[in-house]
């Protein structure tokens, strides 16, 4: 999707009207210099990792280690206090004791360091509510907008800001994009993180948030809700500590953009171990459905379900649920009607003069109708006529691409017909593809172009049908009888 130019301090008019922590949220994902609090020579040590990020990843800032016991980290002067640097500092990412978490907070408060990212462990999500609220206290103090503590870190691919503690080699970083996520969970936060990086998948910003002492899931929600870099906003929950403020933030932020949830600790077992893991009340799951349904947040049910109707939003919007259908095996597009029917989507119908085109070019064995089954035998010619027929053709809204990369046929080139397809921003297009190791390549690409790609006609209908319904909903609130593109990231 297409990534707003320019950085956080144009975030919007309506930032400079938020409290002071969520303005300084900021500073978490696009500061100018970076303190590492805990840093170490040790390279399986946490505080070593997290330097090493910003050193690799090509942070353009100043990053300083602080260390009272050395002198030099990975070739950077370490310090033995965040108030031993002259400079300012606007970040500063904690990794130290639980035990000496307060004392090092203090120092950056007296330095004026705006915000930090408190890595650290061994709090309300062990049962030291007291020690969490003291942490909470002191970062208040000082408006110190506060991640965590208990939490995997932030990224902003952008800006090249990494202060997730997993290595680079282990856990991959995505590219640019428009989809901002917020985790509870730094586990769940990393996995999808890793998977969107390996499809091709752009995010603008990953926050892992953890347990949630100073900033929650609605400051979160807030800020992202006027940042221009976010286009779509995926969380992960555990629970919700002011159900009232989620709803309302929610109800706004969806007439403008998509929000995806997976509400997590929806069994009387998962909410205990919501519980454990980030001390986090669970709430009533059917409390937080009548929630989600009333302020149209988009819910996911599975892992798997939140990354396929977030990665959907990379696609114009459509105008209708009327779904045409191209496909090279007959019996992927008997399955992909009949999830029409249950997704209650609508199969289109096909003009006549669209099918007198397709039959002046298709082979005479081919069946013209929805679903447009061009043959076992297609080239990437046939599909760029099937594409071009549908993508002029009034009564398809949403064009289903199956593509069987197993036929003789069928070549590298028809990735590149459905990407330049895609780039008309014409129609939502939505791929399907099946299959092992030589159509898993050819689906990255299509993913890195912005085209969402889906192993069955199921999985595929589910999202669209998500798609059709918030299309519908922004369309209610902005005045318009046919949604504007999300532009997508060139």
């Amino acid at each position: 999707m297409e990534r707003a130019r320019g950085n956080s301090a144009k975030t919007g008019d309506s930032l400079a009207k938020m409290p002071q922590k969520i303005k300084n949220l900021s500073a978490v994902f696009n500061p100018s210099s970076i303190a590492v609090i805990g840093a170490s020579r040790e390279p399986n040590k946490i505080g070593h990792v997290i330097v090493k990020n910003f050193i690799d990843g090509g942070f353009g800032g100043k990053v300083y280690p602080i260390n009272p016991n050395a002198e030099e980290i990975l070739g950077l002067k370490s310090y033995k206090s965040v108030l031993d640097i002259r400079e300012k500092v606007d970040c500063a990412v904690i990794a130290v004791p639980a035990a000496a978490v307060p004392e090092v907070l203090e120092e950056c408060g007296k330095k004026g360091v705006k915000a930090v990212v408190l890595i650290t462990g061994g709090f309300s999500e062990v049962g030291k509510m007291e020690e969490e609220k003291r942490v909470a206290a002191i970062a208040n103090k000082y408006g110190i907008a506060l991640i965590g503590p208990n939490c995997m870190g932030v990224l902003t691919p952008a800006s090249r800001v990494d202060s997730v503690f997993l290595p680079i080699y282990k856990l991959g970083r995505p590219r640019v994009g428009g989809i901002s996520f917020i985790s509870q969970s730094g586990a769940v936060g990393g996995c999808i993180v890793d998977l969107a990086a390996r499809a091709g998948i752009g995010m603008s910003k990953f926050v892992s948030y953890g347990n949630a002492a100073v900033i929650d899931e609605c400051d979160l929600l807030e800020y992202f809700a006027s940042d221009k870099e976010t286009q779509i906003i995926v969380v992960y929950l555990e629970g919700v500590r002011d159900g009232r403020r989620f709803l309302e933030i929610a109800k706004k932020i969806t007439r403008k953009k998509p929000v995806v949830v997976l509400k997590a600790g929806r069994s009387a077992a998962g909410a205990e171990a919501a519980r454990s893991h980030t001390g986090s009340l669970s709430g009533a799951s059917e409390a937080y459905k009548a929630a989600f349904r009333q302020a149209e947040v988009i819910e996911a049910a599975t892992l798997e379900q939140l990354f396929d109707f977030a990665k959907i939003f990379d696609q114009v919007l459509p105008c209708g649920k009327r779904i045409g259908i191209i496909t090279n095996g007959g019996g992927m597009g008997v399955l992909a009607t009949d999830s029409i029917e249950d997704e209650g989507l609508a199969l289109a119908d096909i003009s006549g003069e669209a099918s007198q085109a397709l039959r002046l070019t298709l082979p005479p064995y081919a069946n013209v109708r929805n679903p447009l089954d061009i043959i076992g035998d297609a080239d990437s010619h046939r599909y760029e006529v099937a594409l071009n027929a549908f993508l002029k053709e009034e009564n398809v809204d949403v064009i289903l691409l199956i593509i069987l990369f197993q036929t003789v046929a069928i070549d590298s080139s028809v990735v590149n017909i459905a990407i330049r397809a895609s780039d008309t921003q014409k129609k939502p297009i939505i791929a399907v593809c099946t299959g092992g190791e030589y159509t898993e390549m050819h689906k990255r690409i299509l993913e890195s172009y912005g085209v969402p790609t889906y192993a069955s006609p199921s999985s595929a209908m589910r999202a669209i049908s998500r798609f059709v319904k918030y299309a519908e909903h922004y369309s209610k609130y902005n005045n318009t009888a046919c949604p504007a593109p999300i532009k997508k990231q060139k």
